[in-house]
């Protein structure tokens, strides 16, 4: 029977395994999102049942374990060196009569590759136990010597392969042990949605995709990793610390043989020209990739020659990056208009006439907030200079006032102190750049605020989905997530793709939600600042909606981890008489609104605990929610004021710093002695 089941999975880890590679890698999808989903689910009902069949690289293991307190250290295997820049012909042909000088007789061929815009990492593979060799270690670029250890984060990039089989090592003719080398970067569109996302839970947005894929791959949660929608890219190949031997272009058709995804905008180039003609291509197809590169990369191609010409201090002379220049073009402001994003933030954009930039034909760019269009200045009818470098969106950048040819607008931008959206006054806290609509069922809001209040770690209503949320708008059956609990049968079959059955699912869900307790509608009503732990650590506080909305400032600010800025946020909320209204229709609709008060104690008062390492029987979160229960305090790091450190297996530095500084050390037994008043384990 094992034997039979173990066979199952394996055939079903291939066929994933092999729809994967056809999606990420390929861009040729076979099967729907649908069929992929069912594969998936029937692969971790069978490994939940038998355990001891898991294996590290099944597809669902791509995502595991708690998040990281850090990244360790590790040494590159060979420098990874970054490369010298041309920014002009002549910089370039310069560089090309110094490698066929230094080359002698060798074939001087190149291979023109694009310069993609992400975060340089190493990914190791070593031989797996069964055959072949899976991922065993990635790495960041770091100072091109030492890197962070990123492997779970890799992990979770679908373009990367956990293992590659035997076939594939003997037709690629490479060892069980080698390196790979690429780029990971952000497709535009991931880029727009985790902006996005950091926008509706108040979080600065990214700059660009680089930045974005850069601050991803460093992120500690590799859940977050995984929904952030990271390519890969493979561009170099290393067996023993050493390049392919075979060349470059053979060096690509290797990595494509492994299994990697390997960029397919590339080309043999001989001459000066022909390098010129690639980059010019490469800046006109610029703005259709759907992913960000800031140049194009010329490298020798025959490994002989690469090694004759050896490197310099910080770069190898076989190899040269040729930087586009910031696009750019001058156009007329012709007004500003205000738009609302998914969190309220009010955005002014730039209404301009048509201009090509970069590939693409410009007429909207954004002006970020009130305090930039006042530092430029900036007069409806100006002039202006529009840029669109690493940044998907375009930006004006700067006035251009020389009176003759372009001469200054003539009139002044009014911010808006009502929302356009829904009327209601807007708000701006003391120290931000942006000003909010705070009004929780303005119509700007209403479509993400409804998915959010329903999604899994919210209010959980299976079946409110995209499709049927833009439905009950597009009919107008809801206007606030109050409507929800209004909805009938009748309304819902009336809609596409409903039938009875599912329209009594949908309510049944809608039912069920009502009981999901305070510390989700906190959630659910989307008040900038409150995630899931604020939510939680409010209800616990508090008890009751009424308790939340009836604290004072100091009151919220008595609760762990709330400051002045969560509370400021908390109170401006439960100011507006739409919110409050919002929350008595959710009462009238039996939505309980309630939770357990927590019950506290004294015995830790004023005793700050570090915890490290995993606990027997206790989660760090369990442990933490016990240690503030009794009056302590939990910190993030070891110091001088800590009075204990409880650390389990696989402690980190944060045992050794405590010995260091001679802080008592607690395993989970002396923790529970201290907690002598709380129920023993077991």
């Amino acid at each position: 029977m094992t034997d039979s089941v173990a066979r199952k999975i394996e055939k079903l880890r291939d066929e994933i395994r092999h729809h994967e590679r056809l999606y990420y890698v390929l861009d040729a999808p076979e099967i729907s999102d649908a069929e992929y989903d069912a594969l998936m689910n029937e692969l971790k009902r069978l490994e939940a049942a038998h355990p001891e069949l898991v294996t590290p690289d099944s597809p669902t293991q791509r995502v595991g374990g708690k998040p990281a307190e850090g990244f360790r250290k590790a040494a590159h295997a060979r420098p990874m060196l970054s490369l010298d820049n041309a920014y002009n012909t002549e910089e370039l042909s310069e560089w090309d009569r110094r490698v066929h000088e230094l080359a002698g007789n060798l074939p001087v061929d190149y291979i023109a590759e694009l310069k993609l815009d992400g975060l340089s990492v190493a990914l190791r593979y070593e031989p797996a136990a069964g055959g072949g060799a899976h991922l065993a270690l990635g790495l960041t670029r770091g100072d091109g010597q030492i890197g962070e250890d990123v492997t779970s984060n890799i992990r979770t990039i679908r373009s990367v392969p956990l293992s590659i089989s035997t076939d594939r090592l003997q037709k690629a003719r490479l060892p069980r042990g080698f390196e790979v080398r690429g780029e990971c970067v952000m497709p535009q569109a991931a880029f727009l949605h985790t902006n996005e996302e950091r926008e509706r839970e108040g979080l600065p947005p990214f700059v660009n995709p680089r930045n974005s894929a850069a601050g991803t791959v460093r992120t500690l949660d590799p859940g977050i990793v995984a929904t952030r929608g990271l390519v890969f890219f493979a561009y170099f190949l290393l067996v023993e610390g050493e390049y392919f031997a075979a060349g470059q272009t053979a060096t690509l058709d290797a990595l494509t043989t492994l299994g990697f995804r390997v960029n397919p905008h590339r080309a043999r180039v001989h001459t000066v020209d022909d390098m010129l003609k690639f980059i010019e291509q490469a800046e006109e197809n610029r703005a259709s990739l759907g992913y960000e590169i800031d140049g194009v990369v010329l490298k020798v191609d025959a490994h002989a020659t690469q090694q004759r010409l050896g490197y310099t201090g910080r770069a190898p002379r076989w190899a040269i990056a040729y930087k586009f220049t910031a696009q750019s073009a001058i156009t007329r402001l012709e007004d500003i208009l205000i738009t609302v994003g998914r969190s309220g933030k009010l955005t002014p954009t730039a209404l301009l006439t048509p201009v090509f930039v970069g590939g693409v034909t410009v007429s909207r760019a954004t002006l970020h907030n009130a305090d930039f269009i006042e530092r430029m200045g900036l007069l409806i009818g100006d002039w202006v200079k529009v840029e669109r470098g690493g940044d998907v969106i375009p930006k004006v950048v700067e006035v251009v006032d020389d009176d003759k040819d372009h001469p200054r607008g003539n009139r002044k931008f009014a911010f808006p102190a009502n929302c356009p959206e829904c009327g209601n006054a807007v708000v701006r806290e003391e120290g931000e750049a942006d000003w909010r609509c705070v009004n929780a069922d303005c119509p700007a809001k209403l479509r993400e605020t409804l998915l959010h209040f329903g999604s899994r770690g919210v209010m959980n209503i299976e079946g409110l989905g995209d499709a049927s949320v833009q439905q009950l708008l597009d009919r107008g059956l809801v206007k606030s997530v109050a409507d929800l609990y209004a909805l009938t049968k009748e309304q819902l079959v009336d809609l596409e793709r409903f039938a009875e059955k599912s329209a009594q699912t949908l309510l049944d869900e809608i039912e069920r939600s009502k009981k999901a307790g305070l510390a989700r509608v906190l959630m659910g009503l989307g008040i900038r600042f409150v995630g899931e732990r604020t939510a939680e650590l409010l209800a616990q506080e508090f008890g009751s909606i009424d308790a939340v909305m009836a604290a004072s400032a100091e009151e919220l600010e008595r609760v762990e981890e709330v400051g002045p800025r969560i509370s400021e946020a908390i109170l401006e909320f439960f100011s507006r008489p739409a919110n409050r209204t919002l929350v008595q229709r959710l009462k009238d609709a039996g939505v309980d609104m309630t939770a357990e008060k927590k019950q506290r104690t004294t015995q830790l008062a004023g005793l700050i605990f570090v915890l490290t390492g995993t606990l027997p029987s206790l989660t760090r979160d369990k442990a933490k929610q016990k240690i503030e229960a009794a009056g302590g305090k939990v910190s993030g790091s070891v110091s001088k004021k800590t009075n204990y450190v409880v650390a389990g297996e696989e402690a980190g530095s944060k045992l050794d710093k405590a010995r260091e500084l001679n802080i008592p050390v607690l395993d989970e037994a002396g923790l529970w002695a201290l907690l002598h008043s709380l129920p023993q384990p077991g």
